[in-house]
């Protein structure tokens, strides 16, 4: 039997076509999203053009409960899952003090809480394996403070250094992290987090299929951090090295004063 790439926010978008590149690899799936509708289609299509099985849970995983009923389901045994991939999250835009406290706290729960949550029950499997994989997605905002989506921008930052720090933690065992900071991509995440249509974002966005594409490679090359284009790698490097009142002021003047989408 192949083994098992698990998947969240596995129904659209980058998580969509980061299912595909691995059901082309010859993993079966089990894609977790909130929409049963969207997973069923999903299942349905790559179903019907690969030999692969794909399996579907529909779970809200800001809920704990869900989390650790999927882990429990999983560590049932009957799915050797050998690559999880923690892709489930979206943002906020808006100043900090006018934003409800319950979507910051549910994005909180889905970009940091449940990656946490599900790695953790889900270790004890990946080392049963002979090779295994966990590729959390971050982003280009976990290199810099961003005004106007401040809480996410951390949520990333918290990603990126688990990512780090887990993979120092792991690398004499068999399993590998390598975390995606992409840029901007062309989903329903700037609609989601009601962010403005800004023209430089527009342009240097890139399509979901391509971001997959390269995150997927970059994990079997067993690659820390994977960065899509040289833009999103040089910006990424920069905002290292430059003064980072400027960064914020930079990031600061492209969202403000714009329209909403």
């Amino acid at each position: 039997m192949n083994n098992y790439a698990l998947i969240t926010g596995g129904s659209k978008g980058v998580g969509k076509y980061l299912a595909i590149e691995l059901a082309k690899r010859g993993y079966n799936l089990i894609l977790v999203a909130r929409s049963a509708t969207d997973l069923q289609l999903l299942k349905q299509e790559l179903e019907g053009q690969l030999p692969i099985e794909v399996k579907i849970k529909a779970l809200d995983l800001t809920k704990h409960e869900n989390i650790c009923q999927l882990g429990e389901w999983i560590r049932s045994g009957e799915f050797p899952v050998s690559v999880l991939v923690n892709n489930a999250g979206f943002g906020l835009y808006g100043e900090f003090e006018h934003q409800s406290l319950d979507e910051v706290g549910s994005m909180l729960d889905l970009n940091v809480k449940s990656l946490v949550s599900l790695t953790h029950h889900l270790l004890p499997v990946l080392k049963g394996q002979k090779n295994a994989h966990i590729l959390n997605v971050a982003s280009t905002a976990a290199f810099q403070a961003m005004p106007f989506m401040g809480v996410y921008a951390a949520s990333k930052a918290f990603v990126l250094s688990f990512s780090r720090a887990l993979r120092y933690e792991l690398k004499h065992s068999k399993i590998n992290v390598s975390c995606l900071c992409p840029g901007p991509v062309r989903t329903a995440f700037w609609d989601r987090a009601k962010a403005p249509s800004v023209e430089l974002v527009e342009r240097i966005s890139k399509q979901p299929e391509e971001i997959a594409k390269v995150a997927i490679k970059g994990l079997f090359e067993r690659k820390a951090e994977i960065f899509v284009g040289d833009i999103n790698r040089i910006g990424a490097f920069s905002n290292r090295l430059l003064p980072k009142m400027l960064v914020e002021t930079v990031a600061a003047k492209l969202f403000s004063n714009k329209t909403p989408r």
